[in-house]
């Protein structure tokens, strides 16, 4: 049984740059929330800088780069400008995620079974650079042990489908789907993978994942930068971090 101790909490700021890019002004500024978040007790920062700069910009990254004190999780397509952009940096970490430019948000876990070959050579030079290498995908032993098989050091499950289960009311779908990552997150730790977790996670659905022992940190954002135009960011992340201990405890 794994050391079910602290629970990272890393926050994703994306859409504090979505609202940003709204107006095509400086303000609110990502780097600001950052900031914020690490105040708060943040873990670590997300941010993903998409090709087509939707919302996180080059000049993003590099200011977190600069500023941060706390690791900064670099959320990125395995691209070749990304690749020499991650490079370049060198930050803590890069989460390899799906990316379709139509899509509104990640829609689904990366397909590594299939592209196994290439995608052990995309993260090779990360390694080699000394960034963490996690990928993000579903619930699913083929994707978990390949994802094993070409170096990853961590998987990111996407509990996406749990949340919208929740939240349409198919409470047999999510109690299915939750189940699912339990046995999941065994069989990534037990492989010597490290298990994180995030997409879609509220107040209303991060226990049952934070309460996974093989976890070791949630990526939340879009859940928190809505939440705090109510009661503000870092009473936000604070309540978030409250539920999360609560259930580790």
């Amino acid at each position: 049984m794994p050391d079910a101790g602290k629970l990272r909490l890393g926050v994703n700021i994306d859409h504090v740059a979505t609202v940003r890019n709204a107006r095509g002004g400086a303000y609110p500024d990502p780097l600001r929330a950052a900031k914020l978040a690490e105040e708060a007790g943040a873990d670590g920062i997300t941010a993903h800088l998409r090709e087509d700069r939707r919302h996180i910009s080059d000049a993003d990254i590099d200011g977190l780069m600069d500023v941060l004190t706390v690791p900064l999780n670099f959320e990125m397509a395995a691209t070749d400008e990304m690749q020499r952009i991650a490079l370049r940096h060198r930050p803590h970490a890069v989460c390899i995620v799906p990316e379709k430019r139509e899509e509104k948000t990640t829609e689904g876990g990366l397909e590594v079974a299939r592209e196994e070959n290439r995608l052990a050579h995309f993260i090779a030079p990360l390694r080699e650079a000394g960034c963490r290498v996690s990928i993000f995908i579903a619930a699913d032993m083929r994707q978990i042990e390949a994802a094993h098989r070409i170096g990853a050091q961590v998987i990111e499950l996407h509990t996406g489908a749990y949340c919208d289960a929740h939240a349409e009311g198919r409470f047999d779908d999510r109690d299915a789907e939750l189940e699912r990552m339990r046995e999941m997150s065994a069989l990534a730790h037990s492989l010597g993978l490290e298990v994180h977790a995030g997409h879609g996670l509220t107040y209303e659905t991060v226990k049952p994942v934070a309460a996974f022992p093989e976890v070791m940190e949630l990526n939340i954002g879009h859940f928190l930068i809505g939440e705090a135009i109510f009661r503000g960011l870092t009473p936000a992340i604070a309540e978030m971090r409250r539920l999360m201990d609560e259930a580790r405890a």
